[in-house]
């Protein structure tokens, strides 16, 4: 779990609102993690997005029930920070009471978990975890096979918003402008969403439509089971993928069912198509 010397040693932020439990992590990953960098800590979901922010860390803790801003809330928001570098997209552990509901879902997340208090055992495994999962960002081929088999991150963050009772209401219409006039298009008609600086397109078989709410809006008011970013600036359904490629540089495209448009995966995003 050592860093060489061609790689840097990672780097975290920890968000808790207990002072005790944040000293006695930060004691314990010392301990199983002795090159690992705590740079920055937090005392609830805002302060940690401001930090993560700032530090571009490749891990963050997150306790899930924090004042204000919850950690899963804050997860949302770091899963759809505007970066430069479109991979840039850092480990995420909750650090959660017991609930055996959040539990199944980490099982099978693109996230791990620590039970508090935490024990050095279930620390370890967290840390050999994350050690693979940054190991296998040199390696997009053992990215795809470290992560193919969980769950896209805005999936575990809506099963962990139905563990703590909060079930959102999906959009059902899109209000979009289509040429002088305005137009009701129903989400289920969708084919997806490209974002450029300043507008989102929607695309339906007969409708191309533009509105002003970017695709990090989007992901959350859209059923994450229907809908699967695949980009940063794009949102595709689920239904509508005819079929993934390979381009010549090695990036995945997705076609689409019925329109020529070929979308872009990003590097954070080839596990969704494992072993393409």
């Amino acid at each position: 779990m050592s860093s060489t010397p061609d790689t840097p040693a990672p780097r975290a932020v920890l968000a808790d609102d207990e002072r005790l439990m944040r000293d006695q992590l930060r004691a314990r990953l010392a301990e199983a993690w002795p090159e690992l960098q705590i740079v920055a800590e937090a005392k609830n979901g805002t302060e940690a997005v401001e930090l993560v922010e700032l530090h571009r860390p490749d891990v963050v803790f997150l306790d899930i029930r924090m004042p204000g801003m919850t950690g899963v809330d804050a997860a949302r928001q770091i899963a759809q920070m505007e970066v430069d570098d479109d991979s840039f997209l850092p480990e995420i552990v909750f650090i959660t009471a017991y609930d055996q509901y959040a539990v199944e879902a980490f099982e099978q997340g693109a996230a791990d978990y620590i039970l508090k208090p935490a024990e050095r055992d279930r620390l370890k495994l967290t840390v050999e975890r994350l050690s693979a999962r940054l190991a296998a960002r040199r390696s997009p081929e053992s990215a795809e096979a470290v992560a193919g088999s969980s769950l896209p991150i805005q999936q575990l963050l809506h099963r962990l918003g139905q563990a703590s009772g909060s079930r959102p209401a999906y959009l059902k219409w899109i209000q979009a402008t289509v040429g002088s006039a305005i137009q009701m298009i129903p989400v289920e008609d969708v084919l997806f969403f490209i974002s450029d600086e300043k507008y989102t397109r929607v695309q339906t078989l007969q409708v191309e439509a533009l509105i002003r709410k970017p695709i990090k809006e989007l992901v959350d008011e859209l059923d994450p089971e229907r809908f699967w970013q695949i980009h940063r600036s794009t949102l595709v359904a689920v239904n509508a993928i005819a079929a993934v490629s390979r381009d010549f540089r090695g990036r995945q495209i997705v076609s689409v069912k019925g329109h020529n448009q070929k979308l872009e995966v990003s590097r954070s995003y080839t596990h969704l198509f494992k072993g393409m």
